[in-house]
């Protein structure tokens, strides 16, 4: 019974052997499938991450160089720069030496400034005192004629007065007739106290190193020709200062360097109206005392030394008026005759 059972039992076991194997057979195959399916999914998504990845290489690769040259860039700019910062310093530096060279220059011109207003002060003084000096020969003179003149002819004070610039002014019709240049005894009367305090003036050394010249000056009024008048104003101031020369002849010898005679015609009236009041007013003789300006002189050249001999006054000092010369003779129409034609007022 035992040997049957296991008879039965070999005879199932050899049956049940192959489908045993062909499920295993299936199995392994189906395996292999599954793995060949895997290698295959896997191929396909490695060969779009290789894309992918390729992409990405590319994309980075187009960012390097991009970021390349903006490195490039960085450096031209920096490079730029670094060259604009050389040219700045350079520049400051020179700003620097200049700002030196200034600071230099201004204090050498705050020395000359200093120096200058100095000097400028002293000639000041200088000038100051010798305007002092002329002041007091005008004054000098002033208070001589008055004194000498008042004196004499302390009636005529009207027709005989000192100007306030300090000229002498004599009327025409205390020295002269009408229509005439002869002097009148009672001008002479006037003209020799004057030639005298002239003299006792100018005997002064003083007064002599300050007096340029004496001027006696012609003047008549509007009327009748500019020619006549002026011969008739010259011939006028001659005949004063011939006269002057003549009462006191120690005036001429001694100190006629110091006179001359000019005459000015109408055109310098003190009074501008076109009446007898004017006109006579404006026929006169003026004695004026012009001072030198040589002290002045010397006392600016000696200032402007040391300075460029361009800015240094060019040429001397004007010389002084000289004497007209005429040879009219007189005429009916001279000022203090009443011409039919009068001119009109200057």
């Amino acid at each position: 019974m035992r040997s049957r059972k296991s008879t039965l039992a070999s005879a199932d076991d050899g049956d049940n052997v192959w489908p045993s194997f062909a499920d295993l057979t299936a199995t392994i195959a189906l395996i292999l499938f599954v793995l060949v399916l895997l290698a295959y999914i896997q191929n396909l998504i490695s060969g779009k991450n290789l894309d992918f990845l390729r992409k990405q290489l590319d994309d980075t690769a187009l960012s390097l160089e991009s970021s390349q040259a903006e490195i490039n860039r960085a450096k031209d700019q920096l490079r730029l720069l670094e060259q604009d910062q050389a040219k700045t310093m350079a520049e400051i530096e020179r700003g620097a030496q200049r700002l030196k060279l200034s600071e230099a220059m201004v204090d050498e011109q705050s020395r000359i400034i200093a120096e200058s207003n100095r000097e400028l002060g002293q000639l000041r003084a200088q000038l100051r005192g010798m305007a002092l000096l002329r002041v007091g020969v005008l004054e000098k003179v002033k208070s001589a004629m008055a004194r000498e003149l008042a004196s004499q002819r302390p009636g005529d004070a009207p027709l005989l007065h000192v100007a306030d610039n300090g000229n002498i002014v004599i009327s025409e019709s205390l020295l002269f007739e009408f229509n005439s240049h002869r002097v009148k005894d009672e001008g002479k009367a006037v003209l020799d106290p004057l030639a005298a305090a002239f003299a006792n003036l100018l005997a002064d050394p003083q007064v002599r190193a300050s007096v340029d010249v004496v001027l006696v000056q012609g003047h008549t009024d509007e009327r009748g020709t500019t020619a006549y008048n002026r011969g008739l104003s010259a011939k006028r101031a001659n005949a004063v200062l011939d006269y002057m020369f003549g009462s006191f002849p120690d005036l001429e010898s001694a100190y006629g360097a110091y006179f001359a005679a000019s005459a000015h015609s109408e055109f310098r009236p003190v009074d501008p109206n076109a009446n007898e009041t004017a006109y006579e007013k404006n026929r006169r003789i003026e004695i004026s005392v012009v001072l030198r300006d040589t002290q002045i002189q010397a006392v600016i050249d000696e200032y402007l030394g040391g300075v460029d001999p361009r800015l240094q006054p060019k040429g001397a000092r004007p010389p002084a008026p000289s004497v007209p010369a005429t040879d009219s003779s007189e005429n009916p129409t001279e000022s203090g005759a009443a011409p039919p034609l009068p001119a009109p007022p200057r």
